[in-house]
């Protein structure tokens, strides 16, 4: 029953007003001491009284993160739920500046967005200090106007978070608000005012005294009308010369610009030539190696081919030699039985021809003459194409 909201208060932005402390702060506030002792029972006069009796604001603080009173406070103020007259009386309170500082965060939490802009603005006029308890459960010094610019500026204050308001030009666009005045603009117009007034006096000051000196000598300012005329018609006569300089050298920066764009072309096309003869200097280069190549790859070839030829040839002298030796030896063996071993036969030309024409090695062909000698050497059949 105690911590129940009052059955007569309204919803405040669609919820009830308990609702807009987070759960876990609301109930921390429940199970404190000064809630249970010094907040039970209390009503819209009474509570006058706990809040002057403020030292200092915060949220939580320590290890068990406990409440402050001025937190337990502004709970009980959302529970009964006191009218917007009280409010703006805490608030327009000058003697208790906790006072103050209670009801313009009660107004934050419950107003509309241009209440919250009207009542809370005018406060930043005020530069009392407060004491202000830290999450640590140290206390800093702070002022009353800090505490008003962290209100319409920040999304958290004293652990609770803080319902969106809409941006203050938004609403004088509207024209729910009139434009904000600063207290200093006042003295910022009145020392406006005495520079101008101080300006003109001068000026009225020089301006009587230039006329007290022309009546005095008229003769001096035809003098100096004279020079003056003379000085305009001198400068006339410089700016129609500079003019003229400047036309003319207007003239020769083009002629140089086409000057520069001729030149800028023919190296242009020069550097191309320039590429042009290198890329065929390096290609005629690539075919004279290419050629080089050519020609040392057909004289390894022919050198290569005569060496084979020429090895050829001894081998076929070797294997010839060879065949002679063996059949002189045969004619040698046979020759004992038809009348001694000194006795030798003269082979006949005939049959050396036959074996010769038998043999292929007088083929047309000088490479199956010579596959011939070899076969023929080793005692196989010649080749016959």
């Amino acid at each position: 029953m105690a911590n129940r909201t009052d059955p007569s208060a309204r919803n405040i932005r669609g919820t009830n007003p308990q609702n807009l402390v987070e759960k876990i702060v609301r109930t921390k506030i429940y199970n404190h001491t000064f809630w249970k002792e010094q907040c039970f029972g209390l009503t819209a006069e009474t509570l006058v009284d706990k809040a002057m009796e403020l030292d200092h604001v915060g949220g939580t603080h320590g290890g068990n993160r406990k409440p402050t009173p001025f937190i337990c406070l502004v709970m009980k103020m959302l529970q009964i739920q006191p009218d917007k007259e009280i409010v703006v009386e805490f608030i327009k309170n000058d003697d208790y500046k906790y006072v103050r500082i209670l009801g313009a965060f009660y107004l934050r939490l419950t107003g509309t967005d241009i209440d919250v802009y009207r009542y809370l603005e005018p406060l930043y006029n005020d530069y009392r200090k407060l004491r202000r308890k830290l999450p640590d459960g140290k206390y800093s010094l702070t002022h009353v106007d800090e505490v008003i610019d962290e209100l319409l500026t920040k999304d958290y204050s004293c652990d609770i978070a803080l319902p969106r308001i809409k941006k203050r030009l938004t609403i004088e666009a509207i024209g729910a608000l009139e434009p904000r005045k600063s207290a200093l603009e006042d003295d910022f117009e009145e020392e406006e005012e005495k520079d101008e007034d101080d300006q003109h006096m001068d000026t009225d000051v020089v301006g009587h005294e230039k006329d007290r000196y022309r009546e005095q000598s008229p003769t001096r300012d035809r003098g100096r009308d004279r020079k003056r005329d003379s000085h305009r018609n001198r400068d006339r006569d410089l700016d129609r010369e500079y003019d003229r300089d400047y036309d003319r050298e207007r003239g020769r920066g083009r002629d140089r610009d086409r000057d520069r764009e001729r030149d800028r072309d023919r190296d242009r096309y020069r550097g191309r030539d320039e590429r042009d003869y290198g890329r065929d200097r390096d290609r005629e280069g690539r075919d004279r190696d290419r050629r080089d190549r050519d020609r040392s790859g057909r004289r390894r070839s022919h050198s290569r081919s005569r060496s084979r030829s020429r090895d050829r040839k001894e081998r076929d002298r070797d294997y010839d030699d060879e065949d002679r030796r063996r059949r002189h030896g045969r004619d040698r063996s046979i020759s004992p039985r038809r009348g001694g071993a000194d006795e030798e036969k003269p082979p006949k030309k005939k049959k050396e021809k036959e074996k010769k024409k038998d043999d292929g090695t007088d083929h047309p062909d000088p490479e199956i003459a010579e596959a011939n000698r070899i076969r023929a050497s080793l005692g196989l059949k010649p080749l016959k194409m």
